[in-house]
């Protein structure tokens, strides 16, 4: 079955990041078609555009951070979200929406799909 994928386009200005990211993962993962199948995957190309412009809530922006381990003894490394939006801001909204996908293999190919422009 060959799968018809379109162009989504979605504006973050004065949205919430995880609004859009459910967005986002709804729209790769095909939940939207009525042809959707877990184990497929049917979805879409997603753009979304002006994420500088993009709300926080509450106390976020200033306490969540986000971790990761380089594989050495004592390699856990800390990076806070306001520290990694000042210098990457589509980061952010790649990692709450690759959270969002489908923990198996077809994660890689959905998240390649998501262009997130400044």
């Amino acid at each position: 079955m060959e799968v018809q994928r379109k162009h989504m386009s979605i504006d973050a200005t004065g949205k919430a990041v995880g609004r859009i990211a459910t967005e986002v993962a709804t729209y790769l993962r095909g939940k939207h078609r009525p042809i959707f199948d877990p184990s497929k995957d049917l979805g879409d190309f997603v753009t979304v555009k002006n994420i500088t412009k993009v709300v926080f809530t509450g106390k976020k922006l200033v306490q969540k951070d986000y971790y990761h381990h380089t594989g050495y003894p004592g390699g856990l490394r800390k990076t806070s979200m306001k520290k990694l939006f000042i210098t990457k801001p589509e980061e952010v909204l790649r990692k709450a929406v690759y959270g969002m996908l489908p923990k198996n293999k077809l994660r890689g190919g959905m998240i390649k799909r998501l262009t997130i422009t400044k």
